[in-house]
């Protein structure tokens, strides 16, 4: 049977990988939800172009499904489960995460892939976050933060290299790995990559989101319940031909 590993372009998900190839366990496939109205990955805001030269780079096929801005829960649910049992058609079974700490997330994962027959695997689950995201670093790990919630982090955040540098200046309150969905990073190179990515950096856009509906409030973390709305701070990636 195939496994997928869930790739949001960013530093867990980069990291899990590594974690899995030093186990012989690669995944045969790499699966993203990308906005189709904007046509960026959903939430990092990463053109397609970029994400699909990381496939490239990492020599691992990609998989994106297409998901409305404004869609809802009930549809997400729907369009997920169908492209799962596509995917279990095609004798797939098992799907990596690369979440660490998020109990609820977890919990909704295994239950809708165990719906479909697959079997939900978390390699960095539970690890310290404050440790991993030195161990990110050190691994070899290079990304870029390309989104910030901006109820936790200022203007000036985006667009910084994750290194040591950014995790000494974040605030207490904020993760170091942002696994509260306080910052978002684009991996531009990794040991497993072919060569690294070139990219320029664009301007900085300010967006603000909002559920479709009080059911729809799509947040897992019980920290945050004020739920999705909320203002982010973008920085165009921008490939460098």
């Amino acid at each position: 049977m195939k496994s997928v590993l869930s790739w949001s372009s960013g530093k867990d998900a980069a990291y899990t990988l590594l974690h899995l190839l030093q186990q012989n366990l690669k995944p045969d496939l790499l699966f993203t939800t990308v906005n189709r109205d904007f046509d960026r990955v959903s939430m990092h805001g990463l053109r397609q172009k970029l994400l699909k030269e990381q496939s490239k780079k990492i020599n691992i096929p990609l998989y994106t499904l297409p998901l409305s801005k404004d869609i809802s829960m009930k549809d997400y649910n729907r369009v997920m489960e169908n492209a799962l049992m596509e995917l279990k058609s095609q004798n797939f079974d098992t799907f990596y995460f690369g979440d660490i700490f998020l109990e609820d997330l977890k919990k909704f994962r295994e239950e809708q892939l165990k719906k479909v027959g697959f079997q939900a695997r978390f390699p960095i689950w539970k690890k310290n976050t404050e440790e991993l995201s030195r161990e990110i670093i050190q691994a070899g790990i290079k990304a870029i933060v390309v989104t910030v919630n901006a109820k936790k982090l200022d203007k000036s955040f985006v667009g910084r290299m994750y290194d040591t540098d950014f995790l000494n200046d974040l605030p207490p309150d904020v993760d170091p790995c942002g696994e509260n969905g306080e910052f978002h990073t684009f991996v531009y190179d990794a040991p497993y990559f072919s060569s690294p990515i070139k990219f320029r950096k664009g301007e900085k856009i300010f967006r603000t989101y909002k559920p479709c509906s009080k059911e729809d409030n799509q947040s897992f973390s019980k920290k945050d319940n004020q739920g999705w709305d909320t203002g982010f701070w973008y920085i165009d990636i921008i490939p460098d031909e």
